[in-house]
């Protein structure tokens, strides 16, 4: 208020200037006089606050966002979790039928009952088909050792 006062004041100041030098003078200071300024002191204080809950409440909100975020993925897991414990558990129900069993020992470990002749047929020519070498990896590593002794002796 007290910044209201001397405005005022000033106002009536330069209005008493103008009535003594006279009815020109007086529109002419009148159009001179201080523009008062938009920003109030209640506006200054309503965007100090204002900026100050922005500041304040930022990081709450961040950590917030990240928190349902992580909620969001703990429970992805866990769905994938249970998805897993659904097969787990079918696979073993499956294992544990005797039926099941055999069936996978005579198609992976080629078993067959007493009495039944097993066939192995390697390819349809008869012929069984010879790996192609694909380098270092399908040798033992004793043969790339040599190798590398030879290769390292022969490049001096």
């Amino acid at each position: 208020m007290a910044a209201e006062r001397s405005s005022t004041a000033t106002r009536l100041r330069a209005l008493g200037t103008a009535l003594v030098q006279g009815p020109t003078a007086a529109r002419v200071n009148r159009t001179r006089s201080p523009r008062r300024s938009r920003l109030t002191g209640r506006a200054a204080l309503l965007a100090l606050v204002v900026c100050s809950l922005v500041v304040a409440l930022a990081y709450p909100m961040r950590q917030w966002v990240t928190q349902r975020t992580e909620i969001a993925d703990q429970r992805r897991q866990s769905e994938r979790a249970r998805q897993q414990v659904k097969q787990l558990t079918e696979e073993k129900a499956r294992l544990e039928d005797p039926a099941y069993v055999e069936q996978q020992a005579r198609e992976h470990l080629h078993y067959v009952r007493p009495g039944e002749t097993g066939f192995t047929v390697l390819d349809g020519g008869g012929a069984a088909k010879q790996p192609k070498d694909q380098g270092a990896a399908d040798r033992p590593w004793y043969s790339n050792l040599w190798d590398g002794v030879d290769s390292a002796d022969a490049a001096r």
